[in-house]
Order: structure tokens, then C-alpha cells, then sequence
């Protein structure tokens, strides 16, 4: 199937979160978003192809399979973009291949085979909590082979289709816990860290080519949030009752989060909010932006 070719139609050209005056920013463009089927990136799925972009939205388990194929389902319908669900887990030496080798096979020109890839965000993450005695190498490679060597394998993959005109965008997502030194936080802040270093050097590396960049979410309302413990969000509160824009509106924000409040010192973030910023530095307007770790996190990290 050829690469989508998007026309402003009345059925298309829906604004979405794309911006004022009928005009998307990414028609054309063609995105690889890894752990798309929920929460952050679920919601820059939907950001970006409220912009236009046509996607590869990655996704891990099984179990995952018919929510993925229902996302890409509604925003087909809703903005008219093409979408390709692809199961590959970023864990492992091959999945990140596998994701490149089916985004090919679905979006090169039929008559040239040329593939671009335009934007690719590393979103897919796991995360755990370990005090430095209970650290085991079995955990320690489970998070740094998601998290760090999955995005390097997947950026080698995507390499050779990236624009050569600069107009390519990576967004890697990373955490304010790759700066915060977070109590059991060694092994998961220590992967976020080592992703932030490697944003800096690809922007050097492929300079001509794209865009590199990271955001650094602090907490965000997803369902791995909702299944933290009491404890844990009395230990963050510090930092949450501290951060600008974390401050509870009871008029606007969720009743759940409203009600818990007191206990996590104000609001994670919404993960629409993450994905706004994402999306933000994939656009052009972004294109004197790179090698940089951009505030995602309502201004948590430097309420310390």
C-alpha cells in the first residue's frame, strides 16, 4: 500500500488538537509510536493523527491486541489517517526490527519501495521500585532492555528511512526520575537517565536528518498510576504540592483526583497533557530544538 497522500476534505480535516485556522501540520507524515495502546501513548496517537500524521502504533502483550486494533480503528474513522497496529516487544533483540520491517511493508511506494519515516516517539516503558539490597541482575536487565536498549535498537532500524532535510522529529520519553534520585529508584531512574544521554548524542548524529529530543514526565494519570500505593503518593506529595501547575481545580480536574488530593499533595498530569508536548516537538515550529530534556512534568522537577 502506498504512503497515505492526505487531502482537506470535510470528512478529514478534523482540528482535533491540530491547531487553528483547518490546517494539519503533519498531512503526510508517518509516525512509529512503541507502547501506544494505553495511556501516554495512546494519547499521542490520537494527537498526532488529529494532526494528520498516519501511524505504527506499537504494542506489547496479547492481551492488548483488540484495544490497539480499536484505537487505530477510531482514529482512522475520526481523522482519516492510515493506521497499522504492529505487536512487537521492544525487549527483546528483535522487536524493534520487527516494528520497522512491518511499517515498510505497509507504507513503502509501491513502485519505488521507498520508505520515510518521519517521527518516531520511544515511548514503551517498564518501570519497578528496588532498594539497593533487593537489586537483581534478572530486574536489571528486564527495565534496561526496554527501556534503553530497545530504544537504540529501534532507532538503528529506523535509520536508513529518516528524512536527510532535517524535517525528521524523536521524541524519547523519559522521567523526572532520571534526576530526582528517588528512593528505590536506581535501577528505573538509572534507565531514564542513560536514554536522556542518548538523546544528546543522536542529536549530534543524525543532525541532518532529524530532530532528537526527550520529555520528562513526572506523574501521570494512567492506570500504572492508579495502582500505586498510598505510601508511595504520600512520599511524592512533597514534590507534587510543590509543582506549579499541580495545584487541585475542583471545578476542572477528575472527582478521583480531586478526592486524593490531600494524600498526593495536589494532581498527576493528564496523560493528554504528556502527549501535548510530544506532539509539540514534532511539529516544525520545533525545528531549533534538539538535544534537549523538555518540561513535561507541570514544573514537579524544580519544585525540589
Amino acid at each position: 500500500m502506498s504512503r497515505p497522500e492526505h487531502t482537506r476534505t470535510a470528512s478529514t480535516n478534523l482540528l482535533g488538537r491540530g491547531g487553528g485556522g483547518g490546517q494539519r501540520v503533519l498531512d503526510g507524515k508517518l509516525a512509529i509510536v512503541t507502547g501506544g495502546s494505553r495511556g501516554i501513548g495512546a494519547a499521542t496517537c490520537e494527537n498526532l493523527a488529529s494532526k494528520g500524521c498516519s501511524l505504527v502504533i506499537n504494542f506489547t502483550s496479547d492481551g492488548s491486541a483488540d484495544k490497539t486494533q480499536k484505537l487505530a480503528d477510531q482514529l482512522q474513522t475520526n481523522y482519516g489517517v492510515q493506521c497499522l497496529p504492529v505487536q512487537a516487544d521492544m525487549g527483546t533483540e528483535n522487536g524493534p526490527a520487527h516494528l520497522v520491517d512491518m511499517a515498510r511493508n505497509r507504507f513503502s511506494h509501491p513502485k519505488t519501495g521507498k520508505l520515510q519515516l518521519d517521527i518516531v516517539v520511544n515511548n514503551a516503558g517498564v518501570a519497578s521500585k528496588s532498594a539497593l539490597p533487593d537489586c537483581t541482575s534478572e530486574e536489571f536487565a528486564r527495565l534496561y532492555n526496554v527501556n534503553v536498549r530497545g530504544p537504540l535498537l529501534l532507532m538503528k532500524a529506523a535509520m536508513p528511512y529518516l528524512p536527510h532535510d532535517r524535517s525528521g522529529r524523536v521524541v524519547n520519553v523519559s522521567s523526572v526520575s532520571s534526576s530526582l534520585g528517588f528512593e528505590e529508584d536506581g535501577m528505573y531512574g538509572g534507565t531514564k537517565a542513560a536514554l536522556e544521554a542518548m538523546t544528546r548524542t543522536w542529536a549530534r548524529e543524525l543532525s541532518e536528518r532529524c530532530t532528537v529530543n526527550a520529555v520528562n514526565p513526572g506523574p501521570v494519570a494512567t492506570d500504572m498510576y492508579g495502582a500505586t500505593s498510598r505510601e508511595f503518593q504520600e512520599k511524592m506529595s512533597h514534590w507534587t504540592s510543590n509543582a506549579p501547575l499541580a495545584a487541585i481545580r475542583p471545578e476542572v480536574d477528575r472527582a478521583d483526583l480531586v478526592e486524593n488530593a490531600n494524600v498526593a499533595g495536589g494532581r498527576p498530569a493528564y496523560d493528554t497533557e504528556i502527549a501535548g508536548v510530544i506532539a509539540m516537538l514534532c511539529t516544525p515550529d520545533s525545528s531549533w530544538c534538539t538535544g534537549s530534556v523538555i518540561c513535561a512534568n507541570g514544573g514537579f522537577k524544580f519544585s525540589v
